[in-house]
């Protein structure tokens, strides 16, 4: 019989611990998937994060680094430096890349290093209780924010492509979402311009990718999919923040 679906040879065959109904595991996929159609998995080394995702190291088929806290694109930088010919990827949610992380990325983005961020937002601390993040809504509830976020005592969220859209040396930003078939589909595009941009030494992308925690949310997982599209997405709009392929034309 006829092979058609199965596990990418980017995707080690270990059991994923991540809760029903989050968006990890498809975003693990798509990446999986595109280290095998590039023809680049046995040059690749990726990060993982301190988060949900800090099993990644097990999960992705690859040479895999976990760092400390938010220092994924730090690290991405030196191992980049030193092996050029390696692709470098850090995979980080809001908490890692957007909080103790924020120095890191902003500073990568203008030297323009030749790496890439995929960057999960869902708007909240998933691993540790469902927290407060820095991308947390106005008003949205959490377990140190219970009667929604107070913009006044707490701040207002960052917008990671907004922001590193005025930094000059960042090359390319884009923010997508994986809560339909169709915006998977665009996301791996995404993500593939993105390592095809560091294959050619153009420098450094971010793919920041609105993605479910309905754990964290404290809602179905059907639910945490309307959720992203009536309201996470009307505060982060989807598109593309920085493209400097298409300045350059």
């Amino acid at each position: 019989m006829k092979r058609i679906f199965g596990r990418p040879d980017g995707l080690t065959d270990i059991f994923q611990r991540y809760c029903p109904g989050c968006g990890h595991g498809i975003v693990h996929r798509l990446v999986a998937e595109l280290l095998v159609e590039l023809g680049i998995r046995e040059r690749t080394v990726g990060i993982a994060p301190v988060g949900c995702a800090v099993f990644a190291d097990e999960y992705f088929n690859c040479d895999m680094i976990q760092p400390p806290h938010g220092r994924g694109p730090a690290v991405a930088t030196g191992i980049k430096r030193s092996r050029p010919d390696c692709i470098v990827f850090s995979y980080q949610g809001d908490g890692d890349l957007a909080a103790i992380g924020t120095a890191e990325t902003i500073h990568a983005a203008a030297r323009n290093e030749n790496i890439g961020l995929i960057f999960i937002n869902n708007a909240i601390y998933g691993m540790t209780g469902g927290q407060l993040a820095p991308t947390t809504l106005p008003g949205m509830k959490s377990t140190t924010s219970v009667k929604g976020r107070d913009t006044v005592k707490q701040g207002l969220p960052l917008r990671v492509c907004e922001l590193l859209s005025k930094v000059d040396g960042a090359y390319y930003l884009e923010r997508t979402a994986v809560d339909t078939p169709k915006n998977i589909i665009k996301t791996k595009r995404v993500l593939k311009k993105a390592f095809q941009n560091q294959m050619e030494n153009k420098g450094f992308s971010l793919v920041e990718i609105l993605s479910m925690c309905p754990t964290g949310w404290g809602v179905t997982s059907v639910q945490a999919k309307k959720w992203i599209d009536e309201v996470l997405a009307k505060y982060y709009p989807l598109g593309v923040y920085r493209d400097r392929s298409k300045e350059e034309k």
